[in-house]
């Protein structure tokens, strides 16, 4: 059960523009934006995770259609359904990865913080940091929830291709993995509610910096340039 989630903006190319390139507010929107560009792994795989779900829960019919004289059929499909969660389990990983190389990266604002002159801009920017930091919070909740619900998918499908299996056994374990479901529709929520402040907070950040930040639209409508510029 893939979770969407709302991405960063995302610039593929940066032009800067300042008096001081060297500003600490510059250095902070260098930082920001690098963390974004190594986050752009998420939409890919939460493609491939979406229709690697679709194919497991094809899977999933098949053995619903069948009877228990067809455990060797039932047996074979579940193998390769849970090779499907296996490959999801992977595109996980990936995902985990990309979010803990941006983490990496965002981090590297925090001794800059101190260095912003402006009180204003100065609280504005602990405030984008610490929503951030939530948010990555938030992400490492959703994937502990996501990785246990995988485990859970596995088990039901090694019970499917039990002989003799009990049907109460059954119901109560499609029970427990559908409150698994559930825990996971909870997490990615908060992880997207604290995107969606984490990115009006960066804007309010570069507002009170007085840096223009413009994101343009190529032909597909997809963001996939920035600009910026502080003002003198």
């Amino acid at each position: 059960m893939a979770w969407k989630k709302v991405l960063l903006t995302i610039g593929l190319s940066v032009s800067l523009t300042a008096c001081n390139s060297e500003s600490a507010e510059m250095q902070i929107h260098n930082h920001l934006e690098e963390a974004v560009t190594l986050e752009k792994g998420f939409e890919e795989q939460q493609t491939e995770i979406t229709e690697l779900e679709k194919r497991e829960q094809e899977l999933y019919n098949q053995i619903a259609d069948m009877g228990m004289d067809e455990l060797e059929k039932i047996q074979e499909v579940s193998e390769q359904a849970i090779e499907v969660i296996d490959e999801r389990e992977e595109k996980i990983e990936i995902e985990k990865d990309s979010i803990e190389d941006s983490k990496e990266e965002f981090k590297e604002i925090e001794p800059l913080l101190e260095e912003l002159e402006e009180e204003e801009v100065q609280a504005a920017a602990q405030e984008m940091y610490d929503v951030m930091d939530d948010r990555y919070a938030a992400y490492d909740t959703l994937y502990e929830a996501y990785k246990e619900s995988l485990e859970l998918e596995r088990e039901l499908y090694r019970m499917l291709s039990t002989e003799n299996l009990e049907q109460d056994k059954l119901t109560d374990h499609i029970h427990t993995v559908n409150e698994s479901y559930e825990r996971v529709l909870q997490a990615n929520e908060q992880f997207n509610n604290e995107t969606v402040e984490y990115n009006a907070l960066k804007q309010e950040f570069y507002d009170s910096a007085g840096m223009n930040v413009a994101y343009e639209e190529n032909s597909t409508g997809e963001t996939d340039k920035e600009s910026a510029s502080a003002e003198e």
